[in-house]
């Protein structure tokens, strides 16, 4: 099967649809909790539970635009590269919490910024693997342009849904990409103009997801080493 090809401004419309998506929640929680300071002047125990609505969703706000910034934006001009230290705080800022614990083991380095958007993609993925909480391992090894990663998911009745392997290899199951799947889509094809060559491995518990330089042949990525290697991810 060929790699599916999504047109340029539907693949930006479907985009934009998911941030607003992930975003139109919590700023929606700031209004609700403005209307409770409206309509409860008076009452200092209503006024404290909405400030702390508000702040709790503007911080949680925050965090989803700083996020899409780094991973789906521009974030500087051609060629840029990007402060990992800058990838690693956005990334606590979403979904580090109570039920979900970030363990960024990888140096602070400046990396391409295509590569940059790959690793925080697979972190938002592997965050969806584990919707009741666990831990994400983040590891990077090499240096650029030969670095590769790992992104480590732990956590109860973790996995991937259905949909997202074939996504990931540029090849929807059903031949359509939509705004709930296509981070998954994006991530692959983000790796792929990256010269990485994506891998996954699923387990009990457990979802390992690893970017890696793409073997070369003649100064050019071998034509069979272009596809995802899922050849463990129904395990």
């Amino acid at each position: 099967m060929t790699i599916f090809q999504l047109d340029i401004l539907d693949l930006s419309a479907l985009m934009c649809s998911k941030v607003c998506h992930d975003v139109i929640s919590p700023v929606g929680a700031i209004i609700n909790g403005l209307e409770v300071l409206d309509e409860n002047a008076d009452d200092p125990e209503m006024r404290a539970f909405a400030m702390d609505l508000v702040k709790r969703s503007a911080e949680t706000a925050s965090a989803k635009l700083q996020f899409c910034r780094l991973a789906f934006g521009a974030a500087g001009s051609a060629g840029a590269m990007i402060d990992t230290g800058d990838a690693e705080k956005v990334t606590r800022g979403l979904i580090e919490n109570e039920k979900t614990k970030l363990i960024w083991d990888a140096p602070r380095v400046l990396m391409a910024k295509n590569k940059v958007k790959v690793l925080l993609n697979l972190c938002l993925i592997a965050s969806a693997a584990i919707p009741r909480g666990g831990s994400i391992t983040v590891q990077t090894s090499g240096d650029d342009p030969e670095i590769s990663m790992n992104i480590e998911a732990r956590g109860v009745n973790a996995r991937l849904a259905s949909h997202v392997l074939s996504l990931l290899d540029g090849k929807p199951e059903n031949g359509t990409v939509d705004a709930h799947s296509v981070q998954a889509y994006y991530t692959g094809l983000v790796a792929r103009d990256a010269g990485l060559r994506l891998a996954v491995d699923v387990e009990p518990e457990r979802i390992m997801l690893a970017a890696a330089p793409m073997p070369k042949l003649n100064g050019s990525a071998h034509p069979d080493e272009t596809a995802l290697d899922s050849e463990d991810a129904a395990a």
